[in-house]
């Protein structure tokens, strides 16, 4: 699971293209179709347990964090998407688009994570 969430090119296959990497500082961008690219940056890493960045720096300015647990036979994933203006409109805008969003995007990251172990 953590390769999906830091390797570009499994990455490009559930969300979105960019040059994502686990290195605390590494700046890069996230083409999000439509609403362009969208620059982040790493702020905490935890190699296979956490992973944390600052989110459309310029226009958003979020925090997303990913964070793996062991469970079982297997891995529990959280994701903790933070920082929303909810006094503007588009940080209303935003939260309410990216509630709907995310559970697509997670069902797409388990087929590849299927594909991956297939």
């Amino acid at each position: 699971m953590w390769k999906a969430l830091t390797d570009p090119r499994l990455h490009a296959q559930w969300w979105a293209a960019g040059d994502v990497r686990a290195e605390v500082g590494h700046r890069f961008t996230l083409d999000m179709g439509k609403w362009g690219e969208q620059p982040c940056e790493v702020i905490e890493v935890e190699p296979e347990r956490l992973l944390s960045y600052r989110f459309a720096q310029t226009t958003l300015d979020t925090t997303i964090t990913w964070r793996l647990e062991p469970e079982g036979n297997g891995t529990r994933l959280f994701l903790e998407h933070a920082g929303f203006d909810l006094d503007t409109p588009m940080g209303r805008t935003a939260i309410e688009g990216m509630g709907r969003g995310w559970p697509s995007l997670l069902r797409r990251l388990a087929t590849v994570l299927g594909e991956v172990a297939g």
